[in-house]
């Protein structure tokens, strides 16, 4: 690894306050495997949890949420995990995107091409986003227990600290 990233991952935020989202209209607490898996993965990478919630994909109930926590002092990073297909009802990509000040292109190139190696072509149906709502570090996966592990643990995990370092500049 880059001796630059290296330092950069030295002086991160080894905790960080999170808020996790998932999008669906079918999902409960006692259902939500992908939001659980997000939530377990956090804990046990030493984040915290401000916030959990489950809301339907519509733009008008998820954009206030996501203005409210972009400007909370207490939440360094936003997950979002459901949403990111391709049917009339997945429009998380379209909300997010609008609320995005600095996209992060890779992230979703990143996880595209590890799934990719996971799935094979279907990867293209997969509109997972991210990037900075002002300074605050907006993420979005599948709801997929398969897409949340992937994420988590090969992207999301691994540059958190790193991300809301840069973001906090």
């Amino acid at each position: 690894m880059n001796e630059s990233v290296q330092q950069h991952r030295a002086s991160a935020p080894e905790s960080l306050r999170c808020a996790v989202i998932t999008v669906s209209d079918t999902r409960t607490v006692e259902t939500d495997t992908g939001g659980q898996g997000v939530l377990d993965r956090l804990i046990a990478a030493g984040h915290s949890v401000a916030e959990r919630l489950i809301i339907p994909d519509e733009p008008d109930r998820m954009r206030p949420l996501l203005e409210r926590l972009r400007d909370d002092p207490a939440i360094d990073v936003v997950l979002l995990t459901g949403g990111t297909g391709l049917s009339r009802r997945d429009m998380t990509f379209e909300t997010v995107s609008a609320l995005i000040d600095k996209p992060l292109p890779g992230y979703g190139e990143l996880f595209r091409l590890l799934s990719y190696q996971e799935i094979g072509p279907a990867a293209i149906l997969s509109r997972a986003t991210g990037g900075l709502m002002h300074r605050t570090v907006v993420l979005t996966m599948p709801g997929s227990p398969a897409g949340v592990r992937l994420a988590m643990e090969k992207i999301i995990l691994p540059e958190l600290g790193h991300l809301v370092r840069e973001a906090r500049r």
